[in-house]
């Protein structure tokens, strides 16, 4: 079960190599029962069915996206965003591509990524605009970037202009760039969910995630574990939208889940329960 664990769980191990701090013990993913598990003696995985219900809350700092995408953000709440990153060790900060020059600037040398949305909440912009939005947002300093979706196309079974949304924005975001696509899961079928993801793994997309946290409805076990289960470990997984506590947040990672997309980031990395919205 080692290598699996080792597999999906890639891409944290590589951004976060180090260990934590004497006494903290971080959950880095979960496969088919089993979870891979970093203290500071180094990694280890477990069963969960041999794990006692008292033990946690665990450190899921590394895999959350710390989110701020309400209209209303400013700057100042931007800045203390990435205060809280800081010093939480979150993977990134998630924010609307005006707040893009601020994040990467106050997050410049450190382990926090800066991320954005393009394409949001609808997915329904022309691709060369989807494209070029992605394309800028890099060259303004973003280091992930989540897009939408093209939910209408997907839904009419046009999946070759799925195909090249996909790829348009691919080209604009080149690796070492994160590109995730944001599925809106609560608006398709089982069907339209497993060929997205197919088609998000043809594209050379590192991340499939669930929700904008701007629709009908947010991330759910299912969901994550259908997604798992399309692209295997070598791709990334991102539960978002309606995650407040940590037993949601703990759920979805036991679920596949390799990033979290939350607003009550804080309040989930201390094992307890946040107001976020998102």
């Amino acid at each position: 079960m080692i290598d699996p664990l080792l597999d999906l769980t890639a891409e944290i191990r590589s951004r976060v190599p180090g260990l934590p701090k004497e006494g903290v013990t971080q959950l880095l993913g979960c496969v088919e029962g089993f979870g891979l598990f970093r203290d500071a003696r180094g990694l280890h995985h477990r069963a969960f069915s041999q794990i006692a219900p008292a033990e946690g809350p665990w450190d899921l700092s590394p895999l959350i996206d710390h989110t701020l995408l309400k209209p209303e953000a400013t700057g100042a709440k931007v800045e203390v965003l990435c205060a809280e990153a800081l010093t939480h060790g979150f993977a990134s900060v998630c924010v609307n591509p005006l707040w893009v020059p601020l994040a990467a600037s106050l997050l410049r040398g450190s382990p926090v990524r800066t991320c954005t949305v393009v394409g949001f909440p609808l997915g329904a912009s022309a691709l060369a605009a989807k494209a070029r939005e992605a394309e800028l947002a890099v060259k303004e300093g973003a280091q992930e970037v989540d897009m939408v979706l093209a939910i209408g196309a997907a839904k009419s079974g046009d999946w070759e202009a799925v195909r090249r949304d996909f790829e348009g924005v691919r080209s604009a975001v080149p690796a070492p760039a994160v590109l995730k696509v944001i599925l809106e899961t609560c608006l398709l079928d089982e069907a339209e969910k497993i060929r997205a993801c197919e088609l998000a793994g043809d594209a050379g997309l590192d991340f499939v995630k669930t929700s904008t946290g701007f629709s009908t409805g947010g991330a759910t076990e299912a969901d994550v574990a259908l997604m798992r289960h399309a692209v295997g470990p070598r791709m990334g997984v991102k539960a978002s939208g309606g995650i407040r506590t940590y037993e949601a947040a703990l759920l979805m990672v036991r679920a596949g889940a390799t990033r979290l997309g939350l607003s009550a980031s804080v309040a989930v990395a201390r094992g307890a329960a946040g107001s976020g919205t998102y």
